[in-house]
């Protein structure tokens, strides 16, 4: 499914459990926001353009399921709609690394036709340098590397990405100085390494 079928499927589903024009409108609002990140969030993890396709559009129909839940006394739109895409992600590991459920996907997927396959493939090339990093990152405590992924890679604010992860604002503004200054003194050794290594 791509982010266009999906956006028309959970347009089609909200309209169908009777949602007003205003819910359909709204979440219209909130996919076309969102869209773009949610799908750059993927292909930094994946550079299958069917897993950024389909992770995508797993997010945005979790999203139009729980459309109703959302709170935005918790967080803003974005925060949540990145923590639900990072709820996608999390269980798609899980699913992919423990080998379950690959035939049912596997036969209920539908192939991308070319010109989705080439646009997907653009922007999974444009996000390389974003993987990379988020490869390096590895190593972190996944909280910390969390929190460096919403804030610097997709550019969530750390208020957001707090919301997102469930810490407070100043836990993650901590995280996140301790994990730029980690990554500064490590970039700096790898650079080392690498203008040594060219010599």
């Amino acid at each position: 499914m791509t982010e266009r079928t999906a956006a028309a499927s959970t347009a089609g589903a909200t309209r169908e459990r009777g949602a007003g024009d205003g819910a359909t409108a709204e979440f219209e609002r909130l996919y076309r926001a969102n869209v773009e990140a949610v799908t750059a969030y993927f292909a930094r993890r994946s550079a299958e353009p069917q897993v950024v396709a389909d992770l995508t559009a797993d997010t945005f129909v979790a999203v139009i399921t729980s459309f109703g839940s959302f709170d935005p006394r918790k967080g803003t739109a974005r925060s949540w709609v990145f923590g639900i895409a990072r709820n996608v992600y999390a269980a798609y590991c899980q699913a992919h690394s423990q080998q379950q459920h690959k035939l049912l996907r596997l036969a209920g997927r539908r192939d991308l036709g070319p010109d989705q396959v080439e646009e997907l493939l653009d922007r999974i090339d444009a996000q390389r340098a974003g993987r990379d990093l988020v490869t390096g990152l590895a190593t972190l405590p996944e909280r910390d590397r969390a929190v460096v992924e919403l804030v610097d890679i997709a550019g969530l604010a750390p208020k957001e990405a707090a919301a997102a992860l469930g810490l407070t604002p100043g836990a993650v503004r901590m995280r996140l100085m301790r994990t730029r200054a980690w990554l500064r003194k490590h970039a700096t050794t790898t650079d080392q390494i690498r203008s040594d290594s060219n010599d």
